[in-house]
């Protein structure tokens, strides 16, 4: 099959946590450009995640508006209800919304603790479990995680948030060779700094900035484009030889301590 086939995604549904800005946004207007299905999760469905729907559906593919915090508990049961009603079922997903609480290490509440193992990591996994029966009765799947370069460089200010991202990394090394056999794969794509909402005041900071691109061997601050391009590749079948990678979308930052 030619290449430029491989990455063709008509008659797949993706479905993209925190789909509706950032990394999410960019992730899935890459998979509905190249056919995709898109089911957009966000948990505020306004300006922003219409606008993202609009153009995902511009692309001439189904687009649906999930409005879910996947924080919440009943997260799988909330998702299998909405496909249901939608009929929708997912052959991708892509788990990147996340929460991040900047707080020294010894400041850290129990509040604030649950809040971002809840969803960063607890709701990837039954999210997980509740689209891999289809994609196993299909034969065919991509699950991909969206981790943090903090993975293995932890900003001193987010050791929960890295903590659960070097968790998602443990999470698809297990879970690789049990959903392999099914056709399934599953990987981790780890972004370093990038250009959106999250970081744009941090980056605002001239001084800030200048600290953080001595640290990146390209020398700038990476767009949510760099992202999608790599998860097209791990969401499409011309990744279909790829699963329990670790990959690091990060201009070189994790290699410099």
């Amino acid at each position: 099959m030619p290449i430029k086939q491989q990455f063709d995604l008509r008659g797949k549904t993706a479905l993209v946590t925190g789909g509706n800005q950032g990394i999410g946004r960019a992730i899935t207007l890459a998979l509905a450009e190249n056919g995709a299905n898109v089911i957009i999760n966000c948990r505020n469905p306004g300006a922003l995640a219409q606008k993202t729907l609009a153009e995902a559906a511009a692309h001439g593919v189904k687009a649906f508006l999930w409005a879910f915090d996947i924080g919440e508990d009943n997260v799988g049961r909330a998702l299998r209800d909405f496909v249901s009603a939608n009929d929708c079922p997912p052959d991708i997903l892509v788990a990147n919304a996340s929460l991040q609480i900047r707080r020294n290490w010894d400041e850290v509440t129990s509040d604030e603790l649950a809040r971002q193992i809840n969803t960063n990591f607890r709701s990837t996994l039954q999210l997980i479990q509740a689209v891999v029966p289809r994609m196993r009765q299909n034969g065919w799947g991509r699950i991909l995680n969206i981790g943090s370069v903090q993975q293995t460089r932890p900003h001193p200010q987010m050791c929960v948030y890295a903590a659960s991202k070097a968790a998602l990394v443990s999470l698809v090394k297990n879970l690789a060779p049990q959903l392999a056999p099914s056709g399934i794969t599953i990987n981790n794509l780890a972004p370093g700094t990038i250009a959106t909402v999250r970081n744009e005041e941090a980056l605002s900071n001239e001084e800030y900035k200048k600290k953080v691109l001595e640290k990146i061997p390209l020398g700038l601050i990476g767009q949510p484009e760099d992202c999608a391009a790599l998860a097209l590749l791990l969401c499409s079948d011309a990744g279909r030889y790829i699963t329990g990678a670790d990959y690091f979308v990060d201009g070189g930052m994790g290699l410099c301590f």
